[in-house]
């Protein structure tokens, strides 16, 4: 029998098949209700829109750009490094989640060519940010990156918090956190939800693609939708 540890790794790559809208209808059949919480709220840019889904541990940070620091650089420059450290010790399967605390006049670019392929090769899987990113024919193949906007500078980019809870999209996010994230946003999720995730995603596309085989067959009307209908909701409980 697989360890609970090795039970929910496997669990994390089946949610990486599935983008995070089906999630989100799975984790309903998960509940037993809907939830008007747990997900972003407000749009986010995909600088690459097919790639794959962010699935795993928040590792957090912030960060902010807009104004010049009062601190010394000696001290900014520990920071980074104390940050760039927290980053090479993620567990596997992490990600980062960073929120720019200058938030909708952020100005400074921190994910471009160079962090992506730095954080990459400490080993985590992509960002979630509602800062700013750039270089986007540069980023660092397989490296997803989910930002706020796209600009061209880094202004006065420097971390200012590191394994600190952050919001990022209306999102509360505590560092440990689970969460599945692609170009629709991101919801949160609990070690048990990941775990029945899979199953009820089985049944949410099996009753998905029943549904729309009856709407694309021919002769398709409003008798015909009542009876799927019928079928779909029954296929979902």
């Amino acid at each position: 029998m697989n360890s609970p540890d090795t039970s929910l790794a496997d669990a994390l790559q089946t949610l990486r098949g599935f983008d995070t809208p089906t999630v989100a209808n799975a984790l309903d059949l998960v509940r037993g209700t809907r939830c008007g919480e747990g997900f972003t709220r407000q749009p986010l840019v995909a600088a690459d829109p097919g790639a794959a889904p962010l699935v795993g541990y928040a590792r957090c940070a912030k960060i902010r750009a807009l104004t010049a620091p009062d601190e010394p650089a000696a001290t900014i420059r520990e920071r980074r490094l104390a940050y760039y450290r927290h980053v090479a010790e993620s567990p596997a399967d992490s990600l980062m989640v960073i929120e720019d605390e200058d938030g909708d006049q952020a100005v400074g670019a921190y994910w471009g060519e160079v962090n992506t392929c730095l954080h990459k090769r400490l080993g985590v899987q992509g960002v979630l940010t509602n800062g700013v990113i750039r270089d986007l024919d540069d980023l660092e193949p397989g490296f997803t990156v989910l930002g706020g906007r796209v600009g061209p500078s880094h202004a006065y980019v420097r971390v200012t918090a590191v394994d600190e809870p952050v919001e990022v999209f209306g999102l509360r996010v505590e560092p440990g956190d689970l969460i599945h994230a692609d170009r629709h946003g991101a919801v949160r999720l609990t070690a048990e939800e990941v775990l029945a995730l899979p199953e009820a995603i089985e049944r949410i596309v099996a009753a998905e693609k029943e549904l729309l085989a009856s709407a694309r067959a021919p002769g398709f009307d409003y008798d015909r939708l009542l009876e799927a209908w019928e079928a779909f909701e029954k296929r979902r409980v």
